[in-house]
């Protein structure tokens, strides 16, 4: 398996991430046919998702936003091979934070930070540029690969530039042990949670979901102002992003207020521009459990 995982990276990978952006997105032109139109690529899974949480939309316009997510895909998965080899000087370029202010004002005041935020856009260069366009210093909850080899290449692309990447599973003992530092981390709010018993539900996308609570609880543990994270598409290839105030007195809200809240935002994201999420990912797999 390594030595199959070895071949992949080195002998299409690494050349795919070499090229000049102009011929990047040729790439992405062609792997929209082969994924869209000949794979298929879980057209079911994406019609279904928006088709339950647009009930209201004709079926045409579904189709629309369909083949305009698929496009979009395609754009997100070269930019990531793309982030292998960018340089520094072209993520800041390409993705650019609009208000460094808010965050430097925790900052100044002596307050670390929880940033939440979506598969919206493309979330995999927020990782790389993040940690040089704030002062705190940022890190990311992940979960690992189960293939060591690219389990350590994504790690290392993901923090050359300075972002510390900490898995999930050892998030509790990440925030004890740097509780007398200034950090920034982010987490995604948008994955379907594990155990339908230990999450939050709420009414998102027009659909009982279950949203992930922990980004609310270690705000409320820490005392950590809660950032939400939006991000713009300028064109292909550049985007900015920009930080809204979920609250910072956490400690001060109700049980579920937060995490309900920063959906809320992303919810409101993706209603505005709905191609721009991650529609491939079976979101609504678990239901609610009544007793």
């Amino acid at each position: 398996m390594k030595i199959f995982s070895r071949i992949v990276y080195y002998l299409f990978i690494i050349p795919v991430s070499l090229l000049p952006f102009r011929a990047l997105y040729f790439v992405a032109d062609l792997l929209y046919l082969f994924l869209y139109k000949v794979a298929g690529y879980r057209t079911r899974v994406v019609r279904s998702n928006l088709e339950h949480s647009f009930p209201n939309k004709p079926l045409a316009e579904l189709i629309t936003i369909e083949k305009q997510f698929y496009h979009h895909l395609c754009d997100v998965i070269v930019e990531t091979l793309k982030s292998f080899t960018i340089s520094e000087k072209q993520i800041l370029k390409r993705m650019v934070l609009e208000n460094p202010e808010l965050p430097n004002k925790y900052f100044a005041d002596g307050r670390s930070l929880i940033l939440v935020g979506g598969h919206y856009n493309n979330w995999e260069w927020i990782a790389t540029s993040l940690n040089q366009q704030i002062k705190h210093k940022a890190a990311a909850l992940y979960t690992p690969l189960s293939n060591t080899f690219f389990e350590e290449k994504m790690r290392n692309t993901r923090s050359k530039f300075g972002l510390e990447m900490i898995p999930v599973k050892a998030a509790g003992e990440f925030f004890n042990l740097r509780k007398n530092e200034l950090t920034a981390t982010v987490f995604g709010i948008d994955q379907s949670p594990r155990n339908p018993d230990r999450c939050h539900w709420m009414h998102f996308l027009n659909q009982d979901t279950g949203v992930l609570f922990g980004a609310e609880k270690f705000s409320k543990e820490y005392n950590y102002p809660v950032l939400y994270c939006t991000i713009k598409k300028i064109k292909r290839g550049y985007y900015t992003y920009h930080f809204s105030l979920v609250t910072d007195q956490p400690q001060l809200e109700q049980q579920g207020e937060i995490i309900e809240t920063a959906t809320r935002l992303l919810e409101r994201d993706i209603i505005a521009i709905p191609q721009y999420w991650l529609w491939t990912h079976k979101r609504w797999k678990h239901k609610r459990q009544i007793r």
